[in-house]
């Protein structure tokens, strides 16, 4: 392959581009995770990672992907057998119940269209239907990453309540934490699921679990089978700033410099810049002459974008086309919208020079791949965030 100048645009929906100030922390050299240094920064990093959660809880956090937190959340809290009541909102979604069943739970499923979040009031219905609460939990996506679209945690909490059902309240929100806002404590969520390579902007590595008190006693009694994955075991030894085996040490260094980039910012400030980001990317979208693969606009995502392809074309080939040209990586559509939709990333370390690239790079790929479309996306989102 011959060099191409200039960086690469990974303009996925995560991993995200990884700030320099959390690439140097990365580097620093490994150390003792037995020792006092260590213990020191663990428990600076369990203390400070709690504001992003927005909890005084605890959090858990294990040398894993975010599947690894899916099983975490499940086997912690759950016996064999056990009802769940799962809302499909998109591929992710999918893959979260097909877990739950490999691990010998039965969901129970809420079908969704892929074009927007969970919807309270059929969560509502399903648990008043539950007369015997043989349902065990609900468990819900925040930001489906798949497709774009942002669940209402709270709405679905006060169905849970509306109903009198005792479940508990299960929340993957891996792609939205630190891009969209999220609140564990006041929300009443009971476990609430992340990793480390989207809003936290660190590379693949670290699964969460902040957990509540209801949590943490339904895992005194769940059967599900764990050792690896056991709350327990953490919960004992990260007072002290202990591990209770070999920690992702380097990358536990990046995840406090993340958490203090993201404070230093301001929570709201990150999120007012998502919105904002976001909402510069419909318009260009539109102006493209193209749908937006979540239908609801109280939905929309601060994090990506799903764009929906005009009919006879192929969103892979597109992707290809702008990778070859434009050395830009988007993300490809997943499960049933596979080929039929792109999207667009906008998470992170981003800024708006960052987005007018991609936005034109975009624009530039449809050109470049005979895609009929409309001129002017990139100049829309260039008048919004001017005027903005």
């Amino acid at each position: 392959m011959s060099y191409k100048a200039g960086p690469h645009f990974l303009q996925i929906p995560g991993p995200s581009n990884i700030p320099g100030r959390v690439l140097r922390a990365i580097e620093r050299p490994t150390m003792d995770h037995r020792g006092p240094s260590f213990q020191d920064l663990a428990v600076e990093v369990l203390e400070k990672i709690r504001p992003i959660f927005k909890t005084s809880q605890p959090v858990v956090i294990f040398p894993s992907s975010g599947t690894g937190a899916w099983e975490a959340a499940l086997v912690n809290t759950l016996s064999p057998g056990d009802k769940v009541l799962m809302y499909e909102t998109g591929q992710f979604s999918n893959l979260w119940i097909e877990l739950a069943s490999r691990l010998g739970l039965e969901p129970e499923i809420c079908e969704g269209d892929w074009r927007g979040g969970a919807i309270a009031e059929v969560i509502e219905e399903r648990l008043l239907a539950d007369k015997t609460k043989q349902i065990k939990a609900v468990c819900i996506v925040h930001n489906e990453t798949s497709t774009g679209a942002l669940s209402n945690v709270k709405a679905v909490r006060n169905a849970i309540d509306n109903a009198k059902h005792p479940a508990l309240f299960l929340v993957d929100t891996i792609s939205g934490l630190g891009s969209a806002d999220y609140k564990h404590d006041e929300w009443g969520v009971d476990v609430t699921i992340t990793g480390s390579q989207k809003g936290l902007m660190l590379p693949p590595g670290l699964g969460f679990n902040a957990v509540s008190e209801k949590a943490v006693a339904a895992s005194k009694s769940a059967k599900l089978s764990r050792s690896y994955w056991d709350w327990a075991s953490q919960l004992a030894n990260n007072p002290t700033g202990n591990f209770p085996y070999t920690p992702a040490t380097n990358l536990l260094y990046g995840l406090l410099e993340a958490c203090d980039m993201l404070m230093e910012e301001g929570l709201e400030n990150v999120f007012a810049r998502h919105e904002r980001h976001a909402e510069a990317t419909r318009r260009a979208v539109r102006s493209w002459g193209f749908q937006i693969q979540c239908s609801e606009p109280k939905e929309y995502s601060p994090v990506l974008t799903g764009v929906i392809m005009p009919t006879g074309h192929d969103a892979d080939a597109l992707r290809s086309v702008i990778l070859e040209k434009y050395n830009m990586s988007l993300g490809a559509g997943l499960g049933k919208i596979k080929g039929k939709v792109f999207r667009i990333g906008h998470l992170g370390d981003f800024n708006d020079l960052m987005l007018m690239g991609t936005l034109s790079g975009v624009e530039m790929g449809l050109t470049s791949a005979g895609v009929p479309h409309d001129k002017g996306g990139a100049q829309a989102a260039l008048d919004f965030l001017a005027g903005n």
